[in-house]
């Protein structure tokens, strides 16, 4: 454990976008996650990296992966929320598979069963509510298809703040009525498949249903918060990374 924790810090001099963007930093960074798993109520097992803070208990926070799946880009934002103080865990909807063409992509994300899904991610929910090392607040935060899943898993299993990141939020009041904790989004301009529209019937329907979110625009298009991909946005990246900080501090 003190080796994997060493990992983290000693990466901390290395502003957390440059080690995104850097394949062989971004895999010293995975490196240092734990791999764990659990078993779902239907008795599936499930797996995903579990990143510690310094000091536990913490508060946990649920990583959701992009349509890639659990990469070393996704196991670095672990890492990173570790080192901001959280238990940190990014799960695994793939079943240990990831893409590296769109193609790729799809294909996984397409196969991925929306009530299993659902029953893995209340799983580790309740299995961070649990653990010795987290304090009993739990956070959903996601990207793209995780975006989505980190708002679809808040619906499932109630949870203390949800953080979407340009994810599908297409839902009803109905939907919504099971909501619990406040809701920080992240939201592009130039995003042609989560646009406007969608994000301005999330908020009709969440004030429908009695609730409210934070909403933030950035002048940017899809995975802007990405650098390894060509919408890349370093500075709106970096202001969304400091707001979902403050959302979380605030509100764990």
């Amino acid at each position: 454990m003190f080796a994997r924790r060493s990992l983290i810090v000693g990466l901390a001099g290395a502003p957390l976008a440059a080690v995104l963007a850097d394949p062989r930093l971004a895999r010293a960074a995975a490196a240092g996650l734990e791999d764990v798993s659990t078993t779902t109520a239907s008795g599936a097992t499930v797996t995903a990296a579990l990143a510690r803070p310094a000091a536990v208990p913490a508060p946990a926070v649920l990583l959701i992966h992009e349509w890639w799946g659990l990469n070393d880009q996704i196991k670095t934002m672990a890492a990173a929320f570790a080192e901001a103080g959280y238990l940190a865990l990014a799960v695994d909807l793939y079943g240990g598979k990831t893409g590296a063409t769109p193609e790729e992509a799809q294909a996984l994300m397409k196969a991925v069963d929306p009530a299993a899904a659902t029953e893995a991610l209340g799983a580790w929910i309740d299995w961070l509510r649990a653990s010795p090392e987290g304090n009993g607040k739990v956070a959903t935060v996601g990207w793209c298809f995780g975006g989505g899943w980190s708002l679809n898993a808040s619906l499932a299993r109630p949870v203390d703040a949800t953080v979407i990141y340009y994810g599908n939020v297409a839902k009803t009041a109905a939907d919504l009525a099971p909501l619990k904790g406040p809701v920080l989004g992240h939201f592009a301009t130039q995003d042609k498949f989560i646009d406007k529209p969608m994000v301005d019937g999330f908020q009709q329907a969440l004030s429908e249903a009695g609730k409210t979110a934070t909403i933030e625009w950035y002048e940017a298009d899809h995975a802007f918060a990405n650098p390894s991909g060509g919408r890349y946005d370093e500075a709106d990246a970096a202001l969304s990374w400091d707001r979902t900080l403050a959302f979380l501090k605030a509100n764990l």
